[in-house]
């Protein structure tokens, strides 16, 4: 598969601050009342709640909290009501973004994204003008401890039905097509396998290099603001950025 390793996330996992946990943990929930609301409380009849309840639990989301945002959601009369959305844009040099949303204020939404492209010389796209790059994958990220054999680990994901593994230096990276990625998850997690993350994930085709470092500082900006938008649950790229090549 082509590779592009955004595992900066063993780092974040490891360091994010209690504020950032927080706005992590908000928009999980944000996504477990989408899934309650489409398909009910009980992660058993509703895989999209289980495996949102998963990369809760990859994030260090509390059980607690998890189970608060199901109640929450389940008995939801009033307040909020939360639609899913998907931006596609183009950031200077070339780089391809989409960003999948969860708000509860369309127009809000759309001229905060809007805003965050033109400030940092990029363009919103049409539906369908970037994701052609990407492919929808499983993607479940498990950390490689001491003494954990490669082929051992291959072979447990492949006999899981997983369409591909890679072995980094700190970590497995497992990939699935999309509508085998909960059971594959399931039977990694009855392995006992323990996930630093687990989510279904948009996988760039191709990436870019940037040699201009001011066309990188404003890419990177323009992904730092997107990251850092409440309505932001997922941004996707195929710029190839500092750290992720120093991971590689």
């Amino acid at each position: 598969m082509s590779g592009h390793s955004k595992w900066h996330n063993i780092q974040a996992k490891k360091g994010k601050t209690d504020a950032a946990r927080g706005k992590i943990f908000t928009k999980i929930g944000r996504e477990i009342a989408i899934a309650v609301r489409e398909g009910g409380a009980n992660p058993e009849s509703n895989s999209k709640l289980k495996d949102i309840i998963a990369k809760a639990k990859a994030n260090n989301m509390p059980n607690d909290n998890i189970q608060r945002s199901i109640k929450k959601a389940a008995g939801e009369g009033t307040g909020a009501t939360y639609e899913e959305m998907t931006y596609e844009g183009y950031a200077p040099g070339g780089v391809a973004i989409i960003c999948q949303i969860v708000t509860d204020n369309r127009n809000r939404t759309s001229s905060d994204v809007r805003h965050i492209f033109d400030k940092n010389g990029g363009s919103l796209g049409t539906p369908g003008s970037v994701s052609y790059m990407f492919d929808n994958k499983g993607v479940i990220v498990i950390e490689r401890e001491p003494g954990m054999d490669e082929d051992e680990m291959m072979m447990t994901a492949l006999d899981a039905g997983a369409e591909d593994m890679k072995a980094e230096e700190d970590v497995f990276e497992i990939y699935t097509a999309p509508n085998d990625f909960s059971a594959v998850r399931e039977e990694l997690e009855k392995a006992g396998y323990a996930f630093i993350s687990a989510d279904k994930q948009m996988i760039p085709q191709n990436t870019v290099a940037i040699d201009d470092p001011d066309t990188l500082n404003k890419v990177q900006k323009l992904l730092d603001m997107l990251d850092d938008n409440d309505d932001v649950t997922e941004v996707y790229h195929n710029a190839e950025l500092p750290e992720e090549e120093e991971e590689e």
